[in-house]
């Protein structure tokens, strides 16, 4: 696999790639089978990974085409399981005959490190082994510390903060991951995240307690930032060759500064993942109007990050690529 995944002649692209969450049992599969590019990263991604303990023996590939969910959703499996996947599908269509070429690109916490990759940041391979040690370092803090997280529907910062100050009583919860417009999510302690429940409902909101190994992008993510601070010193990074979004700034990574990027990446886990942010920070940079020669892609699995779109900004057209779509199936969606 080479690493020219920011080249070709085609149209250009802007890429969202997507995080920890939107992982599915076959996730990948139909790319693999489709394009010997898909399947070929696959195979480095088994190789690379063959004695990653979590897998047990089992092949990456294996995992993502056929589960189980239960396996295939665990933190330190989820993130080079996700990597990997979005990574062969960009590979996937650089196998077409007009190839596209990549404008910018933008991932949700996990995925900001696959939008790194396409952008020539690292290899393949060292990303791959980056992203398992992430996963590793983030499932090993969860299980040291009792933490979770709380959707709040329809809040907005300000309320979202009141929560967190209300219902806080001393334990750690802050806001973690602000997706949308009136989506956003808080973290922290688990009592503290149970009694924001009750919190949010007093003051008129809808909360749901999510299904997650710990407090993601909380404090609670120290002893992992701490690890991933050390990892990221044994990976050789470039400038990246098309602008990169931060969740941490939600702006572009300076390509002049590599020691603030590895600075923002351990950041990252202990702030809050900017992602509405970057977004309308990104868009605002493209050229106005579909007559501009771009358009916006949102790399497998899934379509979580469609979805985030339409309420960041209805204007801005996202396609999925969950699977290989027919030329019928790309003009309908």
């Amino acid at each position: 696999m080479t690493d020219d995944s920011h080249s070709g002649g085609g149209e250009r692209v802007v890429l969202l790639c997507p995080g920890q969450g939107a992982q599915q049992v076959g996730m990948g599969k139909a790319w693999a089978e489709a394009f010997p590019a898909a399947a070929q990263t696959f195979a480095a991604a088994d190789e690379a990974l063959a004695d990653l303990p979590a897998l047990g023996g089992v092949p990456l590939s294996r995992v993502c085409f056929e589960g189980p969910i239960e396996l295939l959703s665990r933190t330190d499996i989820s993130q080079p399981a996700l990597y990997t996947c979005g990574v062969a599908c960009w590979q996937a269509m650089l196998e077409h005959s007009d190839p596209p070429r990549l404008m910018a690109a933008a991932g949700l916490s996990l995925g900001e490190y696959t939008a790194l990759h396409l952008a020539g940041a690292f290899s393949f391979l060292d990303g791959l082994r980056l992203v398992a040690t992430r996963g590793r370092l983030m499932q090993e803090a969860a299980e040291k510390s009792l933490g979770g997280m709380v959707a709040l529907i329809g809040a907005d910062e300000a309320q979202a903060t009141a929560v967190c100050e209300q219902a806080a009583e001393g334990q750690v919860l802050v806001c973690a991951n602000f997706n949308a417009p009136g989506q956003i999510v808080i973290s922290g302690d688990r009592a503290a995240c149970d009694r924001a429940v009750a919190v949010a409902g007093e003051l008129g909101l809808r909360a749901a307690a999510l299904q997650v190994a710990g407090a993601f992008h909380s404090p609670l993510m120290q002893p992992a930032a701490d690890g991933l601070e050390s990892a990221l010193t044994d990976i050789d990074f470039g400038p990246p060759h098309c602008p990169v979004w931060s969740n941490v700034t939600a702006g572009p990574h300076d390509p002049e500064n590599l020691r603030d990027l590895r600075k923002n990446l351990v950041l990252q886990l202990v702030r809050p993942v900017k992602w509405s942010h970057c977004c309308t920070d990104l868009i605002a940079t493209l050229p106005p109007g579909t007559e501009a020669g771009w358009s916006m892609h949102e790399l497998a699995p899934g379509t979580v990050l469609r979805g985030l779109m339409k309420r960041i900004d209805r204007s801005i057209g996202v396609e999925s690529h969950d699977r290989p779509q027919t030329p019928a199936e790309s003009r309908r969606s």
